[in-house]
Formats: C-alpha cells, sequence, structure tokens
C-alpha cells in the first residue's frame, strides 16, 4: 500500500471521469485516490487528499485548468499536473508550461496515451501530445517561453483576474462576476478595466473571444438574463455570430 500511486482526476463530464479512471486504475499499484467536476473542487480536493498526480480537464467550469494547477501546486509543490484538453494549440501549450504543469494531452489521443503520459510525468520527465513532438525535439517549447511572447498573454495577469476572465468569458455578467466570486460590483468592474488594459481588448466581445481561443472556456452558449431586465450580457446573438466569424469550433463533450 505504501507504494501506490495516487492520482486525482477532475474532468467536469462524469463519463469522461469514470473512463479516465478506468485506464489508470488497470495498472498495477495505481489508484484514483479523488475526483473532482469543477476547478474550485480540484483545488480543494488535492489539498486534501495530496495525490501524486493530478489529471485535470483544462476547460472545467469555476476554475479552469490552468488557474487550478497554479493553486494546486501553491499548495503542493511536489504534486505533478498532466492537463487534458480538447485543443491543439502550441500556444496553449506554452501556457501550461508556464503554469508548472509538465504534460499536456489532447482527450483524443487519451486512450492510447495516457497511462503513457501519466507514468512520464510520475518519474519526472514531460509529456506532449504526439502531433506536437516536433516541438520537443527542436526546442520551440520551453517551461517560461509563454512568458516571454510579444502579445498579451493571460499568464500577466493576476490570479483575481483571471477568475474574473474565466466568468466573463463564460457570459457573466459583471454583477454576477461580484456575486461569484464575493466582491463589490465597484471592484469587479475595476478587475475588468485593468484586464482590458493589460490584453489590450477594447471590447467585452473581444474579451469573450480571446477567453474562447485561449481555452480558457469553450465556445459559449445562449446567454441568460435572470433578471429579464437586461443585466450587462452581451446578446447571445451578437457572440454567436462573432465567435463563428472568428472560425472558432465549437465545443466538445
Amino acid at each position: 500500500m505504501l507504494n501506490l500511486f495516487r492520482i486525482l482526476v477532475a474532468d467536469d463530464h462524469e463519463v469522461v471521469r469514470h473512463g479516465l479512471r478506468a485506464l489508470l486504475e488497470a495498472q498495477p499499484s495505481w489508484t484514483v485516490c479523488g475526483e473532482a467536476s469543477d476547478g474550485r473542487e480540484a483545488v480543494a480536493t488535492a489539498i486534501d487528499t495530496k495525490p501524486d498526480l493530478v489529471v485535470l480537464d483544462i476547460g472545467m467550469p469555476k476554475l479552469n485548468g490552468l488557474e487550478a494547477t497554479r493553486q494546486i501546486l501553491a499548495s503542493l509543490p511536489t504534486a505533478k499536473v498532466l492537463i487534458l484538453s480538447l485543443y491543439e494549440s502550441e500556444q496553449m501549450i506554452q501556457e501550461v508550461l508556464a503554469s508548472g504543469a509538465r504534460g499536456y494531452l489532447l482527450k483524443s489521443d487519451a486512450s492510447r496515451y495516457l497511462v503513457k503520459a501519466a507514468e512520464a510525468v510520475r518519474n519526472g520527465k514531460t509529456f506532449f501530445t504526439p502531433r506536437f513532438g516536433h516541438l520537443i525535439v527542436d526546442g520551440t517549447l520551453r517551461p517560461h517561453s509563454a512568458t516571454k511572447t510579444s502579445s498579451p498573454s493571460v499568464i500577466s495577469l493576476t490570479a483575481r483576474e483571471r477568475e474574473v476572465v474565466y466568468l466573463l468569458g463564460a457570459g457573466k455578467s459583471t454583477r454576477e462576476v461580484a456575486a461569484a466570486l464575493d466582491m463589490a460590483v465597484k471592484t469587479a468592474e475595476t478587475h475588468r478595466a485593468h484586464i482590458m488594459h493589460k490584453l489590450n481588448l477594447h471590447s467585452i466581445t473581444d474579451l469573450v473571444l480571446y477567453a474562447v481561443r485561449n481555452g480558457i472556456v469553450s465556445t459559449p452558449g445562449p446567454g441568460r438574463d435572470s433578471a429579464g431586465n437586461g443585466n450587462g450580457h452581451c446578446e447571445p446573438s451578437t457572440l454567436a455570430v462573432r465567435v463563428q466569424e472568428a472560425g472558432i469550433p465549437p465545443a466538445e463533450c
């Protein structure tokens, strides 16, 4: 029992978590010590269970996988993190490395490479979905290169600002962001203004597109106005059209 390799699995789809658990626990002395369905739960469960490895979906509710990684490693610096994603993006891999995660695996590759990836990360190595292997060989990907790019990056934001980006990108109004993060509406507005300035964005729609392109959120669905009288949401049709114009594919389950 002392030699068990303990793993936490975090994904917002129950069927995906069960599939990952089955693949991992088929290995001798590997056990899934916990599951989480959103980013905040992943952080809390990791701190509680202290796993050797955390397998995190990058696009989870409440807290995306990159921010969850930062918070987990801040509390558990010896833990290893493997990120799962639907998206093929070199910039995304740079963001993953900068967050402190050691691996990046496309979900479409998980059935073939999850065990290999987990084993590599367990042994202190990095693992990237095979189609990006050439970038490792020629040295294009380095853990800190994401912070040196000329374009604005979510890495330049504070932890609180990244949470605000996630919520705004998911279609929340500023008032809803304030309620979700237990802050004054004016504070949320200040965070939003700072974010727009740092990222050189000029509208909430630009911020939503930024969040989608960088995998912070999935393609936004129809917005909701719970009060029924307008509370700062972009119109659903506007967002849908802008996302389609930008050539961003719809999110997959």
